[in-house]
């Protein structure tokens, strides 16, 4: 009987070959480093899918064949400027609050999650 055939296997949260993703967490931080980890690989997925559609829509539009003299404000507008400056901090907010939310909470070594408003914590 092979171990990949037989679902009713326990494994005691050892790791497994071919294992993709976390074993099961015994403590709450690291309950929320993988939810961390979770967040940030959604960003990551959906940065990678827009930057792809921009490289394709840009080599399919703006070809030589298709457009032979390129648009002179393309490349070089305050308002692309502005995009491009902006949505990349936006993005790093996003990500920063969820980690410093964690850290804080992982600060003491007792956690209370009834404080969900950002509050420096003193271990004494």
């Amino acid at each position: 009987m092979s171990l990949f055939n037989n679902f009713n296997t326990i494994f005691n949260d050892a790791a497994q070959p071919w294992q993709l993703g976390f074993q099961d967490s015994a403590a709450p931080g690291f309950t929320g480093l993988v939810t961390l980890h979770n967040t940030i690989g959604f960003y990551l997925i959906v940065i990678s899918f827009a930057v792809f559609w921009v490289i394709f829509s840009i080599s399919y539009n703006y070809n030589s064949n298709k457009n032979p003299i390129a648009y002179k404000y393309l490349t070089h507008g305050t308002v692309l400027e502005l995009i491009w400056t902006i949505t990349p901090a936006i993005i790093l907010i996003a990500i920063a609050f969820p980690s410093f939310r964690l850290l804080y909470l992982m600060d003491c070594p007792i956690f209370d999650f009834n404080l969900l408003h950002l509050t420096i914590l003193t271990c004494n």
